[in-house]
Parts: structure tokens; C-alpha cells; sequence
């Protein structure tokens, strides 16, 4: 495990048109993984809208890892079904922090990073990453890939070690 950059809190927001794997409808559960760490939301019964509002949290080390998402559906008497999977590259968080740091940006609001839609990312739209009262947030709809449909919406904030900010910045000083 490499060096601590912060905590990485992820806010599971809602899902939109998830699939349908029991009879009407879908028990939605989400599990997000960051390297060996794993954090489970809790179900929602019978909805394919689900609002979890539910805050995980993952300890952000270098290298810099991608947080990877996967949603079943619930079953009591067999395995939970799939119902998609998406994953967020965390790089340009910590690239957006480091440019707070280099900039000595440390209140108000601004934005410091746009993420757009490509073949390497589940973005559904752009996304915006910003520096709000100190810490960097970034707010994203991703698509489930490998299902018909549905898409999961997250708020993920970066909070920095006492030392992250120095180290930080002295990182976007030296480069890469």
C-alpha cells in the first residue's frame, strides 16, 4: 500500500432505470470497491429508482486507484442478480487537488476541473470538480455498463491528511 493521500467519502446518491430482475421490480444494493477496500450500501426494497443517500468511506493511497461500483438486486432464496457495474477514475480528483494546492486556493468556490464523456470513462455527462470551502468535491451520473440500462449518480470529496495538502503540493511542483 502507498503513501496516504486522505480520505476518499463517497456519497451513493440515487440510481435511475435499473433494471428489472425479480418479477416487477429490483431489491438495489451497491457495492463500491478502491482496492482491497470494500463498502456496501444498504437494500431498497422493490424500486428501480432507488435514493440510498449513503456515505462510504475509503482510505486514498497512491498510486491512485479507480473506485469500482457494482449493483444487484437482492434475492433471498438464490445468489443476487447483476445489475450493472461502472467505475470512476479518481486521477483527476487528486490532479484538481493538487491545482488547489499549487494555486494556494483554500476558501470560496470555484471550479477547478471538467471531466467529459469519452470510450474510457462510465460518465453519462460532464462532470465539474471543485474546490467548495476547502475540499475538492465532484458530483457524477455514471452509466451501469453489461445491462440494458441504468445509470448511478455520486458525490465523491476528497478529505486530505493533516500532511496531504504540503505533500500535495509539493507533488504538483515536481510534476507527475
Amino acid at each position: 500500500m502507498g503513501e496516504l493521500l486522505g480520505l476518499l467519502k463517497v456519497v451513493v446518491v440515487q440510481g435511475k432505470r435499473l433494471v428489472i430482475r425479480d418479477f416487477k421490480s429490483s431489491d438495489p444494493y451497491v457495492i463500491a470497491k478502491l482496492g482491497d477496500q470494500v463498502a456496501k450500501t444498504k437494500v431498497i426494497n422493490s424500486c428501480l429508482n432507488p435514493v440510498w443517500n449513503e456515505e462510504l468511506t475509503f482510505s486514498l493511497t497512491e498510486p491512485v486507484g479507480v473506485l469500482n461500483l457494482e449493483v444487484f438486486d437482492k434475492d433471498r432464496f438464490k445468489a443476487d442478480d447483476k445489475m450493472g457495474h461502472a467505475y470512476l477514475n479518481l486521477q483527476p480528483l487528486v490532479s484538481a487537488a493538487r491545482l488547489s494546492h499549487a494555486l494556494r486556493v483554500s476558501s470560496g468556490e470555484m471550479t477547478l476541473r471538467k471531466v467529459v464523456p469519452d470510450t474510457d470513462n462510465c460518465l453519462v455527462r460532464e462532470s465539474s470538480i471543485s474546490l467548495i470551502n476547502g475540499e475538492v468535491v465532484q458530483s457524477v451520473w455514471l452509466r451501469l455498463c453489461a445491462v440494458e440500462s441504468g445509470e448511478i449518480e455520486l458525490k465523491v470529496r476528497l478529505i486530505e491528511t493533516r500532511d496531504g495538502p504540503s505533500r500535495m503540493a509539493m507533488a504538483a511542483n515536481t510534476g507527475p
